[in-house]
């Protein structure tokens, strides 16, 4: 007897990159008691809830988005403000392409609230409505997506968003879901992994590998605004040796299609 695959839950995440000589991206690190990817350094991200579908976003949000697209960046903004206090929002009264986002201020008001955000206490919604603000999707740069393999008892729908951070906001874990928040050039992070200074998940260590192609915000837009996505969903197989492998397209643009299993698991 088989049994059908879990169903995976739609997700997504965000890379905030700024300019800091280098480039660099934040990651903060998940907290050892939560059971997906604990004590690893992932980005700011989780799973889309009931309010990200609310048909009330249509008049706070700026960016013309629909369906899948609109739900999941709503997410990524709303995780990003739960689990790093950025906020990527305007003034509803500034809005629009091009126009500025929030700076410390605001975010500093409404950092007491970000737990009681992710315990779904207090609406995002309303407090978005109530701020006089509007979410900037439009910042959000399409990066990736990811599916978890059938395989897997626990799978994910993963959008994967750039966005560049504003520059007078300030990013802080919060001590909760994640344990430290850490700017760090992607190649470093690499690095670390390599040395086993740091557990990075493979859909993670991959993003930051296609990341690394870029040495500036700007470069970013240039290599990834616009740039079509290809969905991944690795596939089990074996290599020429015989070894367990996942295997995922080279048209996703990774510059790697085969990822030994025992590495992808650690």
């Amino acid at each position: 007897m088989t049994t059908s695959p879990t169903p995976p839950k739609l997700s997504a995440s965000v890379l905030l990159v700024r300019d800091m000589g280098a480039l660099e991206v934040l990651m903060v690190a998940r907290h050892y008691q939560i059971d997906f990817a604990s004590g690893a350094l992932v980005f700011p991200g989780g799973k889309a809830n009931d309010e990200d579908t609310e048909a009330g976003w249509s008049d706070l949000v700026d960016g013309a988005f629909d369906g899948t697209q609109r739900t999941a960046r709503i997410s990524a903004v709303r995780e990003a403000f739960e689990e790093s206090g950025i906020l990527l929002a305007r003034s509803a009264g500034e809005r629009g392409a091009g126009a500025r986002l929030v700076g410390l201020e605001i975010t500093e008001k409404l950092a007491p609230l970000r737990g009681a955000v992710d315990r779904q206490e207090e609406s995002f919604l309303g407090l978005i409505r109530e701020s006089g603000l509007v979410l900037a999707l439009d910042t959000l740069i399409h990066f990736g997506h990811w599916i978890t393999p059938a395989m897997m008892p626990k799978r994910f729908d993963t959008h994967f968003y750039l966005a560049p951070t504003p520059a007078e906001q300030i990013a802080s874990h919060d001590g909760r879901e994640t344990t430290d928040a850490r700017w760090l050039n992607p190649l470093e992070a690499l690095e670390m992994a390599e040395r086993d200074e740091a557990t990075i998940i493979f859909p993670t260590r991959m993003n930051l590998k296609k990341l690394g192609a870029a040495s500036s915000v700007a470069q970013v837009h240039e290599l990834f605004a616009g740039e079509g996505i290809v969905t991944v969903e690795p596939r089990l197989g074996k290599n020429d040796e015989g070894q367990p492998c996942l295997f995922i397209p080279e048209e996703a643009g990774y510059g790697q299609t085969v990822e030994l299993l025992d590495q992808a698991m650690r």
